[in-house]
């Protein structure tokens, strides 16, 4: 207001002393040039149109899907994180020993692996020898006769590998009734042996099973499609395989699996129910749960019965891996064969009962919360998960002591 009476003052007194042809007139006749020429000598320069840097209000910056935790505090569990945790540690020691296993004479030049870092799991631009040093005990570095630098495994990793070997033989008859649950849940009965081959090692199947399937006729058959794509069908619908974890769950504790899940029911406040009349109006809804080996293609997609099945469809899933826990590329990988859809994240949110999300939004796992105890450890551990947690061991020691039971599981 004080500048504009200061403009008025101006204006007037410049007005008073000049000739009458001079003053300019505020009709509607006026140009717009003549207006602008008038205020032309009045600067507006010296006003602050901007807020300086320092009482600006500081935006916090939205935080990037892929550092932002699923879990917040209270609800962090840290044993599932520190799962996670392991896994990123261990990721170069898992890769690397697959792909060596796979080369001829489990060896592989120095040069060649130092351009494998996504084969590998080392990281982009960093030397390979970095990696390998940290598990002394399990690769070597030597020179060939041919002068070059080769890698591989050490004396004491061959033989790690032989009673690895031992357990994928012992246990391969509980890996097919795996496939052939697999195959059942499937829409068609169908999977394409490339994604079961890419998710192997979540389910304990061995690296060349796609050869020991032969010797069951009676189970699987495989097909080569138009365009090259091996699939493997289910050949003979078995009734006691298709009995699902929860359903044998039922019948030892009746109570635990009812407060498995929840769907909760919209009701009006006009009801006015209590706790207890809410939890058995909820009760109601949620039951029964829908068998994850009927068909889910024929139920709507968005009704509840169709959210039971996608959501029994997982816990049956990760009952039949290891560790009772996926990573999201497992489950995306079998999207289509087992009716899923783009929120499978936030359906399984709403679900904290039974499933853990553990790890960023932009990769997290899935953990079967009943299937491990209050410290983080799983229950029942598959021989193949003893193994595993044995070489963990093992990779991380600079030197391992020759000892008797070296090499029991």
């Amino acid at each position: 207001m004080t500048v504009w009476r200061l403009f008025w003052t101006k204006s007037t007194a410049i007005s008073s002393n000049s000739k009458p042809s001079q003053h300019f007139s505020l009709n509607p006749n006026s140009t717009f040039s003549q207006f602008t020429s008038h205020f032309r000598q009045f600067s507006t320069s010296f006003l602050v149109t901007k807020i300086p840097k320092k009482f600006r209000k500081k935006r916090k910056k939205k935080e990037s899907p892929r550092t932002k935790l699923v879990q917040t505090q209270p609800n962090i569990n840290p044993h599932f994180e520190n799962i996670l945790f392991r896994d990123t540690h261990f990721r170069f020691l898992t890769k690397t020993k697959e792909f060596l296993s796979k080369q001829p004479h489990h060896v592989l030049p120095l040069d060649d692996a130092g351009k494998l870092h996504q084969q590998l799991g080392f990281p982009r631009g960093r030397k390979v020898v970095r990696s390998l040093q940290r598990h002394p005990s399990i690769f070597e570095i030597y020179r060939h006769n041919d002068g070059k630098m080769w890698i591989g495994f050490t004396d004491f990793m061959e033989k790690l590998l032989d009673e690895e070997g031992k357990v994928t033989n012992e246990m391969e008859s509980d890996r097919v009734s795996v496939v052939r649950k697999l195959l059942m849940m499937s829409k068609d009965k169908r999977i394409a042996l490339s994604k079961i081959y890419h998710n192997r090692l979540l389910f304990g199947i061995p690296e060349d099973f796609r050869d020991r399937i032969r010797k069951y006729e009676d189970y699987f058959k495989v097909v080569v499609e138009e365009d090259g794509k091996r699939v493997i069908e289910l050949v003979n619908w078995d009734p006691t395989l298709a009995v699902s974890a929860l359903e044998k769950e039922y019948m030892v504790d009746e109570d635990k699996v009812k407060k498995a899940f929840k769907f909760p029911i919209k009701h009006g406040k006009a009801l006015d129910l209590d706790e207890g009349d809410e939890r058995k109006l909820n009760l109601l809804y949620t039951l029964p749960l829908v068998s994850p080996y009927s068909d889910g293609s024929k139920l709507d997609l968005w009704t509840v019965e169709a959210e039971k099945f996608r959501v029994g469809l997982i816990h049956e899933f990760l009952s039949l891996t290891l560790e009772k826990r996926a990573y999201i590329h497992n489950i995306v990988e079998f999207k289509e064969e087992f009716c899923l859809t783009k929120h499978t994240y936030q359906m399984l949110l709403k679900q904290p009962r039974t499933f853990y999300l553990a790890g960023t939004e932009m990769n997290w796992s899935v953990f079967l919360k009943d299937a491990y105890g209050e410290d983080g450890v799983l229950l029942n551990k598959d021989p193949q998960v003893l193994f595993n947690e044995k070489l963990y061991r093992y990779a991380d020691m600079k030197v391992v002591k020759p000892s008797s039971d070296v090499y029991e599981t």
